[in-house]
């Protein structure tokens, strides 16, 4: 029995779940072989007869949650499947915020994950979709099948330059002298936010723009497949 009482033999799917929760509990850097197997109550020889090194373990993690992603209905047609997919995988993605880095760090594509890439095409395929032009909306989702999709630039962690003074003449200042030198650039963040400058600074809503953007790429993949793309009429 594993020293910390828990009677459930301890197995590579096991292991892989304790090493989600220590993720979402302390960060990815916070999972180690051997941080795990204290988790798991067991001595670290005993977890490496489940898992053969650091890169299977991370591997088996994104594995053990695309498990949890929604598989496609074809009963639903191949755009509200596939858009049902993609959002279920950033579901997953929002409740484990250390997994957009891991996936994009895997080198190898596993078994589960070639499943999953697999059952989205076969969604395309399946509302008559040629296989020509799946493989070219497939790179065009990119990692939007992951659930996320990159950014020009991350949020940065702590305070820069273009953080919003407090003093409310400060802020309508430099907003004046934005305008002035990135006029462009001011006018949308100011349209997002109605004008509202105490509102200056409060970010996209991520959500939104995920789905503004998955919602476009499904609207032209369904126009290039209504006029029949392929290669060769390109």
């Amino acid at each position: 029995m594993p020293r910390n009482g828990n009677s459930t033999p301890l197995n590579r799917k096991r292991a892989l779940r304790a090493a989600v929760e220590l993720a979402d509990a302390e960060g990815i850097d916070a999972v180690s072989m051997r941080g795990l197997a204290s988790r798991l109550g067991v001595v670290p020889m005993a977890l490496y007869k489940h898992v053969s090194n650091k890169d299977d373990l991370l591997d088996g993690m994104v594995d053990t949650l695309v498990a949890d992603i929604d598989r496609p209905d074809p009963a639903q047609g191949w755009k509200t499947a596939v858009r049902d997919t993609i959002l279920s995988a950033r579901r997953t993605i929002v409740r484990h915020p250390w997994a957009r880095h891991v996936i994009e760090t895997r080198t190898r594509r596993t078994p589960d994950v070639l499943g999953y890439m697999d059952a989205l095409a076969g969604a395309f395929l399946a509302g008559g979709f040629s296989a020509q032009l799946t493989h070219h909306v497939m790179h065009a989702l990119g990692h939007r099948i992951w659930g996320f999709s990159p950014e020009a630039f991350d949020e940065p962690e702590v305070a820069d330059d273009a953080t919003p003074p407090a003093d409310p003449a400060e802020l309508e200042a430099m907003v004046e002298h934005m305008s002035a030198t990135y006029p462009s650039i001011t006018a949308i963040t100011l349209a997002t936010i109605d004008g509202d400058l105490s509102r200056l600074g409060e970010g996209c809503d991520e959500q939104f723009e995920f789905e503004f953007a998955l919602d476009l790429l499904l609207d032209g993949f369904e126009r290039l497949h209504e006029a029949g793309w392929s290669l060769a009429n390109r």
